[in-house]
């Protein structure tokens, strides 16, 4: 019986190694994920704490190719010291991967004071150029969120752009019926986007805080399994008479 727990365990315990280096790839993605959309919504908020646990699990990813490969060999020849320093570095990432949760639950409730904050910032320095960096950003986020506005697109009213511009229409990137057909006029509101942009870069902010979360608490819980069949084939090299021996230097009867 207990032989069979010990090979059960190096059987899942490398099918986890295996997990990890797919882990470590995962991890990476979401990372690099996370920076591309700080990108494009960088605008909206001063504070750079959103990459925080992006920089965190990348570099457990870049780690976790590591572990794998230590994991691997450590199983196959059951070294003791292998496999203490395989549960050692399981154990240290499982923590920065709780601190990165902890992070990110903190991170995810600053985003709505944030946003709210200087968003208007961002719409009194449109001008609609491309050269312009918060036209840009504008433009990028009331596309792709199909959005008009801070509240809705009467919010460009009070705008210097609109102010200067005189021609009675927002931006063509409120538009949702194909431009051509929707100059951007107020006098023709159907053809814009009605919802306003402030909640929806909240939300989408919030949606990949809550990515990355989840995905790090996936990978932690996996992390968690692997520690325990560590463990396992641990106790049971330490239990083994011609082990003990071994390291003791006597010799089997």
């Amino acid at each position: 019986m207990g032989q069979c727990g010990i090979t059960s365990s190096k059987t899942v315990l490398v099918f986890l190694n295996l997990i990890f280096w797919a882990a470590a790839g995962i991890l990476c993605y979401v990372g690099a994920y996370v920076f591309i959309t700080y990108d494009d919504y960088d605008h909206f908020f001063e504070d750079v704490y959103t990459l925080v646990p992006a920089v965190v699990i990348i570099a457990v990813g870049a780690l976790l190719f590591v572990i794998g490969l230590i994991g691997c060999c450590a199983t196959v020849r059951e070294s003791h010291c292998a496999l203490t320093t395989f549960v050692v570095i399981l154990l240290l990432v499982f923590v920065t991967e709780v601190a990165v949760v902890v992070l990110g639950y903190i991170y995810r409730a600053k985003v709505e004071d944030e946003v709210n904050s200087s968003i208007l910032k961002v719409y009194d320095e449109y001008n609609g150029t491309n050269s312009n960096a918060q036209s840009r950003a504008i433009d990028y986020v009331q596309r792709q969120l199909q959005c008009c506005g801070i509240h809705n697109y009467s919010d460009w009213q009070n705008t210097p752009w609109y102010k200067e511009s005189k021609n009675n229409s927002v931006p063509i990137s409120c538009c949702k019926a194909p431009v051509g057909i929707c100059t951007g006029s107020l006098t023709h509101p159907e053809d814009l986007h009605q919802e306003g942009c402030e909640a929806l870069v909240v939300k989408k902010l919030k949606e990949i805080m809550m990515y990355v979360i989840w995905t790090t608490l996936t990978f932690a819980a996996i992390q968690m399994l692997g520690m325990l069949c560590a463990c396992v084939v641990l106790c049971h090299r330490s239990r083994d008479p011609a082990y003990e021996l071994l390291i003791t230097g006597g010799t089997v009867a």
